[in-house]
């Protein structure tokens, strides 16, 4: 089996993962003495992602199931005051857009949405036209396209935005654990982040970077170990946003990825070579593929004229046992830009396990589709 969906979930994992998943759950568990773990490392998951992300304080990551579940907890939990604006793009996961409708729809703020260019790419200086006309309270992007690979210059669209004194919040579903991210560096308030991708951990890990400057209220009360006698959510972070038993073994996972991560750096050119390729060899066969200039995960979208992106999907699977994902991404908006609306595109993610001679398997089986 080929597996060409790590932009979904990355897949296989280091064993050390799995390794530490059973280790928490045969332990006893952390929230027996819910001070946290019991520490046998210099650093614990926290430290790790705040190391990762160059931020001096881990108390200011707040641990998530998905960055579903962060995204809405930084646009659901942000005090708007009625009538303010949010600009956000097109290239944005449903993940974004659908926390924005809901609060629109209970008449609490107003959205705006913008084009991305036909990479799936932030024009910058649309955005500042944009920015300065609707004046927003918050701006919403994605660090990096799920449906394109194409990646947005966080730190000069954070600059911008900041000059017009807006909050940013970006998603980094796609990018970390792969591309830099640096949220206090750029001044970025909000960071949003899933563990399970290119962090290499396990489903069900997550997180939000909060900048100090940032209050959130939270979605969820409950309970939080301490300041047990206190009738309303701590004012201490993370806890005041971390409402409930924490999912200790998945955490436990994710910080064993980190680790192995650090001390196995990521053969970027390797994998931006192996994108060059099937790009390459994609455009030989006529095959549309959506093109991008600079940098770009290693995430490539395409469509065949003789069949849907479903069809290349189910034969990619049943005929050659490859799995992708075809279809319109949870990002529709998107594909209205890149012109592959209303039926999407054929989509293959690689990750640094991908090897040059399932590239070439790959690269085989679009070759006999097309000529079928």
């Amino acid at each position: 089996m080929i597996y060409l969906n790590n932009g979904a979930t990355s897949w296989p994992k280091p064993s050390c993962v799995s390794d530490a998943v059973k280790k928490s759950i045969d332990n006893l568990p952390s929230s027996a003495h819910r001070s946290g773990f019991e520490e046998e490392e210099e650093y614990n998951c926290k430290e790790l992602l705040a190391k990762l992300l160059k931020i001096e304080d881990a108390n200011n990551i707040v641990y998530a199931s998905n960055a579903t579940y962060a995204l809405n907890l930084a646009i659901q939990g942000f005090e708007f005051n009625k009538g303010d604006k949010v600009l956000t793009t097109a290239a944005e996961h449903n993940s974004v857009l659908r926390p924005l409708y809901y609060l629109q729809n209970k008449n609490i703020i107003e959205y705006e949405i913008m084009d991305v260019n036909e990479e799936g790419k932030i024009d910058v200086i649309l955005w500042e036209e944009k920015i300065k006309k609707i004046k927003p309270r918050m701006v919403v992007f994605t660090h990096a396209s799920n449906v394109t690979g194409a990646v947005n210059d966080a730190k000069k669209l954070t600059y911008i935005a900041k000059k017009y004194n807006c909050v940013v919040l970006m998603d980094a579903s796609q990018s970390l654990g792969i591309i830099d991210v640096f949220p206090k560096e750029w001044d970025i308030d909000m960071v949003a982040f899933t563990g399970h991708k290119y962090l290499l951990g396990p489903q069900g890990t997550g997180g939000l970077y909060v900048s100090p400057k940032i209050k959130l209220n939270p979605l969820l009360q409950g309970g939080t170990g301490i300041f047990s006698d206190e009738e309303t959510m701590p004012e201490k972070m993370p806890l005041r946003l971390e409402a409930g038993t924490p999912n200790d073994p998945s955490f436990k996972g994710l910080e064993a990825a980190l680790r192995w991560s650090f001390k196995n750096p990521i053969n970027k050119e390797n994998l931006n070579q192996l994108v060059r390729k099937i790009k390459t060899e994609l455009k030989k066969l006529n095959v549309k593929v959506i093109d991008i200039q600079g940098e770009s995960t290693p995430v490539i979208s395409f469509v065949l004229e003789k069949y849907s992106p479903g069809e290349v999907g189910e034969i990619l699977q049943m005929s050659y046992d490859i799995i992708c994902r075809s279809g319109l991404h949870c990002a529709p908006l998107i594909h209205k830009c890149i012109n592959t609306y209303p039926q999407g595109t054929v989509r293959i993610s690689l990750s640094r396990f991908t090897t040059e001679e399932e590239v070439n398997y790959f690269i085989n089986a679009i070759k006999d589709i097309v000529n079928e």
